[in-house]
């Protein structure tokens, strides 16, 4: 998932360029945003979805809830102009280096790099207003959960529909839990997975406790972060608690109709196969009224 919310209207736009726009933290999140990103070592496969949209749209993309550009970076280096919209400073900073990294430099044999522009604005996108509208706007991978309430991700929702192209697409990517995993969140600490982190050659574990309440159907969830290196085996730890709200397929359907959109397509997995019971996610393409 994504990091929390993110506004605010582009400065600077260019070929081959990222910005990042807006204040800085004092706090350092700098472990978080890495362990974020080794947290998605295991791929989740929703990047050519993403493309594939982007091929078929005309007119730049927006993404909310960007985190470290996993998905705006590659979307940039496929030729697309990409603002990327994320609260958190640290985040857009790996999205930062990493299209410095990964974008060609100059131009190729053969002319011009085909690569796009990549734009980084740290605002809170339930706030959004850019004098610009998009082709395609994306909200990926449980990151609408992240906002917590009814009335956040409302906001985020309107602000999708209020960025949007009157012939743009809109693309949420939402989980939906069976019941059995729901009855998982009692508060237990689990361990999820240890890894090697490549930057730093630390050892990594990842765990995680969880709570649900039925009544708000929000999740108290509380992920902490264990590292040491063979060296000194000393245990470094960092931790964040985030509050998750679920929400059912008909309520987000509810939710993009009263944002004046409607609901194109619902798919049940990234390849956009068929919705219905059983399916784990719900993949909803919307369109302006």
């Amino acid at each position: 998932m994504s990091s929390a919310p993110a506004e605010r209207t582009p400065r600077r736009r260019g070929r081959g360029k990222a910005a990042v726009v807006g204040p800085r933290d004092a706090v350092d999140g700098e472990s978080l945003a890495r362990y974020y990103d080794l947290d998605l070592a295991d791929d989740p496969g929703d990047l050519p979805l993403y493309l594939a949209w982007a091929q078929r749209v005309t007119g730049p993309i927006l993404e909310l809830g960007a985190g470290t550009g996993r998905l705006a970076v590659p979307l940039a280096m496929a030729g697309h102009a990409v603002t990327a919209v994320d609260v958190d400073g640290h985040m857009l900073k790996r999205a930062r280096d990493g299209w410095r990294r990964e974008r060609p430099r100059g131009r190729s044999k053969d002319g011009p790099s085909a690569t796009g522009s990549l734009t980084l604005l740290r605002r809170d996108m339930r706030t959004l207003r850019l004098d610009e509208r998009f082709g395609l706007v994306i909200l990926a991978l449980n990151t609408l959960l992240q906002l917590g309430d009814v009335a956040s991700q409302r906001q985020a929702i309107a602000v999708m529909a209020r960025h949007l192209r009157p012939d743009g697409v809109a693309v949420l990517d939402v989980w939906l839990p069976a019941g059995g995993d729901l009855a998982m969140y009692d508060g237990r600490l689990g361990l999820e997975w240890m890894r090697q982190d490549p930057e730093t050659g630390d050892q990594v574990t990842k765990s995680v406790s969880a709570r649900y309440d039925a009544a708000t159907a929000t999740t108290s969830l509380v992920t902490i972060f264990d590292a040491w290196s063979s060296a000194d085996l000393l245990v470094r730890r960092v931790a964040r608690t985030d509050v998750l709200r679920l929400i059912s397929t008909d309520e987000l359907r509810a939710m993009v109709e009263a944002s004046g959109m409607i609901v194109e397509r619902l798919a049940g997995d990234h390849q956009m196969g068929p919705w219905g019971p059983g399916v784990e996610r719900v993949v909803l393409v919307g369109r302006l009224v």
